[in-house]
């Protein structure tokens, strides 16, 4: 607005300067050729006359200008536009209309990402509420049931107490994950990068699971590599990483096996943890890393977990500007991959 005001102003000045520099050049023109003072003066009121002309021509084009930014404006702040494509102006006025369509498109998908950040947080919200609920009640229940007389049944105490346990354990992986997200998506954790042998890394991650692999009768099968490799990263976040995929590879797989294979690229090292487990359906396939979604509910549940393990996974692993892959056939097992600098 200010700019057009600007442009009329100043054409008003031009054309006030334009008829003084005439006024005065057909003064002297007057002085110097005096049996040509009429005519002279004739054309001087012919040019005069003419000025205003132009003069109010362009006052009423800069104000139909002005209105037509008025009403584009206006009809933006109604929210009448639903793409910038729909913003038209005069064609003498191209340039601000792409810094208007510039405009709103920045605006509009500033309120489209607060709506949508509104929506995220108003789940976010309802799944932690819901996912505090499961284990809180049935640490409630049980003690309830202790308390009205099952403490001194030793066929039951035990069992109630030990459930419960599970239970808080369960509560405090939530909490944990919860502040791991939290700090995630805020920009508050920090990674400390450094190299590191891949041998001793992997060998202490192996050995917690073996227990595990052994009572559900799987193998677990790490495959030889280059003793050697080293790879840079933070070391305790790709623990968290490579110990949250191998888990969720033997919990669900029932028979079979897991495999970890590590290979070495011109550049990079590349991770893939493989299972012959339940597999995901194509359609959860683009899904799977989003915070609290589970393919199966009741079966997560039944086997644990908080259903933020993969969306920290996938923070962590881009942070380390990488990408995690995933292929998975139902029935027939999933793989996931990624790959660090070596």
């Amino acid at each position: 607005m200010k700019s057009i005001n600007d442009n009329l102003n100043s054409s008003q000045i031009v054309l006030k300067q334009i008829f003084a520099y005439s006024a005065l050049f057909f003064f002297i023109l007057a002085l110097v050729f005096p049996f040509y003072g009429i005519k002279i003066l004739i054309l001087f009121f012919l040019i005069f006359f003419f000025d205003i002309i132009i003069l109010y021509s362009a006052g009423r084009k800069r104000n139909s200008e002005l209105e037509n930014i008025k009403e584009v404006i206006h009809s933006i702040r109604k929210n009448e536009f639903s793409s910038p494509e729909e913003i038209k102006l005069d064609k003498n006025l191209a340039g601000l209309e792409e810094e208007i369509k510039a405009m709103f498109f920045r605006t509009h998908n500033d309120i489209e990402n607060l709506k949508r950040l509104e929506r995220i947080r108003t789940e976010f919200l309802g799944n932690v509420s819901h996912e505090l609920r499961t284990p809180i009640f049935a640490i409630q229940g049980f003690i309830e049931t202790l308390l009205n007389g099952a403490l001194n049944d030793p066929k039951v105490n035990r069992n109630f107490l030990e459930k419960a346990n599970h239970h808080t354990e369960n509560l405090n992986q939530l909490l944990n994950d919860l502040i791991d997200i939290s700090m995630i998506e805020s920009g508050e954790m920090r990674m400390s990068f450094r190299y590191f042998p891949l041998k001793e890394f992997m060998g202490h991650i192996i050995t917690g699971f073996r227990t595990l692999t052994e009572d559900k009768n799987l193998e677990l099968i790490l495959y030889p590599f280059n003793e050697n490799l080293q790879v840079l990263g933070d070391k305790n976040k790709l623990t968290q990483v490579i110990i949250n995929l191998i888990q969720n590879a033997i919990k669900y797989t029932e028979q079979g096996k897991v495999e970890i294979i590590i290979e070495e690229e011109l550049k990079f090292v590349r991770f893939t943890i493989k299972d012959t487990g339940i597999g995901i359906a194509k359609e959860n396939l683009s899904r799977i890393f989003e915070r609290f979604y589970r393919v199966d509910k009741d079966r997560s549940r039944s086997v644990g977990g908080t259903g933020l393990g993969l969306a920290i996974v996938k923070h962590i692993i881009e942070a380390h500007g990488a990408k995690i892959e995933v292929e998975s056939e139902l029935g027939k097992g999933s793989q996931f991959s990624f790959k660090l600098k070596k």
